[in-house]
């Protein structure tokens, strides 16, 4: 029960914390909304997409960039919730949270679950906005991509919390999240296909394809029609276990007594 416990106070915290940041969800939204309506115009003259060969579902290019910001957002705010982390822990309050008597993994686990519900939250309301505005979309895809998006927003807040464990400066922190953020958004298949980026160079479609964020991508993709991209799975769930593995030992205490003496 204590476990419990402590799971639903640190949600309602989280919960808290992001209603009273009401611009948050303002911010959240405006990013991707931005990229659907404006730039995929220009991307789409560019690229001359009209239907792309490996998803003949996607009739459009403001369909198949849709995954893509989905994604965008879970990794927009796995980086902020690592930033909100890092004052925390500047703060104090990120100390006094480790020092309950509950295994270190499950109070960085309920840290990890609430900062990924805020992104659900915020990709549902994407989405509706998306429909609202005319773009071809299965209404339920969403519902079908929730799995999807979990684990998306789980492995990306992992992500985060790894590098929060690592970085002790608040001020050093933005220049680490466009040092991930930019690489891993850019160099995935949110915006363009693997096979465009096979046409300009192969070495770069390789890399695409070694990013995590490009698998989860690709597994959103898969879900909002039903499909299970199994390769994307399996490389999103390891990508998870690795990030979460090193957040935890990140924030290991006898690390950082360690480190102290040194």
């Amino acid at each position: 029960m204590i476990w419990l416990t402590a799971l639903r106070a640190i949600l309602h915290r989280e919960a808290l914390r992001f209603i009273g940041q009401k611009g948050r969800l303002v911010a959240a939204l405006v990013r991707p909304l931005v990229w659907l309506f404006i730039f995929a115009a220009g991307f789409r003259a560019a690229l001359g997409l009209s239907i792309t060969p490996p998803y003949a579902t996607y009739v459009t290019y403001d369909t198949y960039i849709v995954p893509g910001l989905l994604g965008m957002i879970c990794l927009f705010n796995g980086m902020q919730s690592s930033l909100s982390l890092v004052y925390d822990r500047e703060m104090g309050s990120m100390r006094l949270l480790l020092t309950a008597p509950l295994p270190r993994w499950w109070l960085l686990f309920a840290k990890l679950l609430a900062g990924t519900l805020v992104s659900l939250l915020q990709c549902l309301a994407f989405y509706a906005t998306a429909l609202l505005w005319g773009v071809n979309l299965p209404a339920t895809g969403i519902l079908l991509a929730l799995p999807a998006l979990l684990l998306t927003g789980l492995m990306l807040g992992a992500l985060g919390l790894l590098l929060s464990s690592l970085v002790r400066q608040l001020e050093n922190f933005a220049g680490v999240m466009n040092f991930v953020i930019f690489p891993m958004f850019f160099l995935s298949s949110a915006l363009y296909p693997l096979w465009k980026m096979a046409e300009a160079s192969p070495h770069l479609a390789r890399a695409c394809a070694l990013n995590p964020f490009t698998q989860s991508v690709e597994l959103i993709r898969f879900a909002l029609y039903g499909q299970l991209n199994l390769p994307a799975l399996g490389w999103t769930g390891l990508a998870l276990a690795i990030f979460a593995a090193g957040a935890v030992w990140g924030y290991d205490p006898a690390r950082g007594q360690m480190k102290a003496k040194a």
